[in-house]
């Protein structure tokens, strides 16, 4: 893991992620999560500290890599700060932390945004589970749940299990292992209750299979035109192609979704 950085690379120094209202001291919570290895506390200090992920990868967004892949990898990197910070050694967290999420990050972009080996929709889903963590541990003060993180990503209890182990099984695999030995249950993966206007995760999860099948410039021009909600013109003067490419790039991936798409994968997209 990198944890270098260059003349580049932002500072860490402007960076505070206390949680709104939050005083203690944060040194004490690491010599108690030190002490006593508890997964909670350990799991508190991740959360308290996730803003500074964001925080960190919005410095690092570029044309093709979205903000959300860049911020599951740098979480990597804080889980790593969390368990190796030394709060004896006189250096602030913040600081500590930043080399590591920064280097998380600068490597997964050095290996062309392909460092975690889970599909990105587990990686996206693994996102927001860590923000519904995060929200939900500053609202309660004190560590969610299963059924109240459930309840608030509109899941249930085993599809969330199954978003985790599913990430963290895509972590340890080695690289020639990744494909094969990955083991994902979709079918455990829905939703709690019906939300109108809301695309259930079901049908999310197809979507983005259908997205990871297509070509690299498809799903550019896919991302661009509805993720980043650009025009046309402004979509083709980031890939550097006319906007008459684009409206063809654009219509052979619709085509090609479509086709991925089938009935029997997507109920209600």
């Amino acid at each position: 893991m990198g944890t270098g950085t260059s003349s580049s690379s932002p500072s860490p120094s402007s960076h505070s992620p206390e949680a709104p209202g939050d005083r203690s001291d944060p040194l004490d919570a690491f010599r108690q999560y030190r002490q006593s290895g508890d997964p909670h506390q350990y799991e508190a200090l991740v959360c308290r500290y996730l803003p500074l992920v964001r925080k960190t990868a919005r410095k690092y967004v570029r044309p093709g890599v979205a903000l959300e892949d860049l911020v599951q990898v740098g979480t990597i990197g804080l889980m790593n700060a969390v368990s190796t910070f030394d709060p004896e050694r006189g250096v602030k967290f913040e600081t500590y932390a930043y080399h590591y999420i920064a280097g998380e990050i600068r490597h997964y972009l050095r290996d062309d945004a392909d460092a975690v080996q889970a599909p990105r929709w587990v990686r996206k889903l693994y996102g927001e589970l860590m923000a519904a963590i995060g929200a939900l541990q500053q609202e309660l003060g004190r560590t969610p749940t299963l059924g109240e993180i459930a309840g608030r990503m509109n899941l249930t209890e085993s599809g969330v299990l199954e978003i985790m182990r599913a990430y963290d099984q895509a972590r340890v695999l080695s690289l020639s292992d990744a494909q094969e030995g990955l083991e994902i249950r979709r079918d455990l993966i829905v939703r709690q209750r019906y939300v109108s206007f809301q695309l259930p995760v079901e049908d999310r999860i197809a979507l983005m299979e259908a997205m990871e099948r297509l070509s690299e410039v498809h799903r550019k021009v896919v991302y661009y035109l509805f993720y980043l909600d650009l025009t046309q013109s402004e979509a083709a003067k980031r890939l550097g192609i006319s906007q008459r490419s684009v409206s063809r790039l654009l219509a052979a991936a619709l085509k090609r979704m479509q086709t991925l798409l089938r009935p029997a994968d997507v109920g209600s997209a």
